[in-house]
C-alpha cells in the first residue's frame, strides 16, 4: 500500500516523457528517457549482410554477397557490421546523444550493439583490442566526450576485451563528414589519423568502433593507418549505417 502510494507520487511529481514520442513513460518501463515502444521500433539490419559494409542485402545482391554501393569500393578493413539503418528513431537518438549532450543514451544504444553481437555471434573473441574512432582535440573540447569511445567502453566492459583509446589519434580537425558528398569525404579524411605506438598494434586484430558508418571513408582511413602499423586485421562495428 505504502509502496504503491510512493510510486504514484513519483509519477505525479517527477513525470518522465520519452525523448522520441513524448508520451509519458510508466515508472516500470523507464529506461534512460526512451520508452520501450520506441526502442523496439529500431529495426536491425537482417542477414544476409553485405560482406563489406554490413548492411542487409537486397535480393538481387545476394549472389555476390556485396551490396551495390560496395561493389566497386576498396576498403582497408576486412569487413564491417552495423546494428541498424541510420534513420528514424536510431538517427534521432544518435543525434541527441552526440549533439545534445545526452550521454545517458550510451546505455540503451550500447545495449543494442551488445545484443547484436551476441545474436549474430560476431567474432569478438578473436579481437585483441577495441579502438574507438577518435575525435580531433578541437572537436573533443567542443563536445566534451567522444561518442565512439563511450560506446566502445560499454562493449569492452561487457565482453572483457581491452579498450585501447589513446593509440589512434586524429591529427587534423576536418570538416564534418556529414556535410560532404561521397567523393569529398574520402579526400577530407585522408591523412587525418596517426598511431602513437605502432609496436602495440603490430600483429594484433583490431575492432574499430564508431556510431555511424556511411561511405566507410573514416573507418577505411583509420584502418589504413592501423594496417601501416602492421595490424594483422581490422574489423569495424557501428551502431548504424
Amino acid at each position: 500500500m505504502i509502496n504503491s502510494l510512493v510510486r504514484s507520487l513519483k509519477e505525479i511529481l517527477y513525470p518522465r516523457n520519452c525523448l522520441l514520442c513524448r508520451e509519458r513513460i510508466p515508472l516500470d518501463d523507464q529506461k534512460d528517457l526512451v520508452c520501450l515502444k520506441c526502442l523496439k521500433e529500431i529495426s536491425p539490419h537482417l542477414p544476409p549482410f553485405c560482406r563489406k559494409c554490413g548492411r542487409g542485402l537486397a535480393q538481387e545482391d545476394t549472389a555476390q554477397h556485396t551490396c551495390g554501393e560496395c561493389l566497386n569500393a576498396r576498403f582497408y578493413f576486412e569487413r564491417a557490421w552495423a546494428v541498424c539503418p541510420y534513420k528514424k528513431n536510431a538517427r534521432e537518438l544518435i543525434h541527441q546523444f552526440k549533439y545534445k549532450n545526452k550521454i545517458f543514451l550510451a546505455k540503451p544504444l550500447s545495449e543494442l550493439m551488445i545484443d547484436f553481437i551476441r545474436h549474430y555471434h560476431l567474432p569478438l573473441n578473436h579481437c585483441d583490442y577495441l579502438i574507438p574512432i577518435p575525435l580531433s582535440p578541437a572537436k573533443l573540447r567542443e563536445r566534451e566526450f567522444n561518442q565512439a569511445e563511450v560506446l566502445a567502453k560499454e562493449i569492452a566492459g561487457h565482453f572483457g576485451i581491452q579498450l585501447l583509446s589513446n593509440n589512434l589519434k586524429r591529427v587534423r580537425n576536418t570538416p564534418a563528414q556529414a556535410d560532404l558528398d561521397k567523393e569529398s569525404r574520402w579526400k577530407n579524411i585522408s591523412g587525418a589519423f596517426r598511431i602513437t605506438n605502432p609496436e602495440t598494434i603490430k600483429g594484433k586484430t583490431i575492432l574499430l568502433v564508431d556510431d555511424v558508418l556511411t561511405t566507410g571513408a573514416t573507418a577505411s582511413e583509420a584502418s589504413r593507418v592501423l594496417k601501416n602499423a602492421r595490424a594483422s586485421a581490422v574489423y569495424v562495428f557501428t551502431l548504424a549505417s
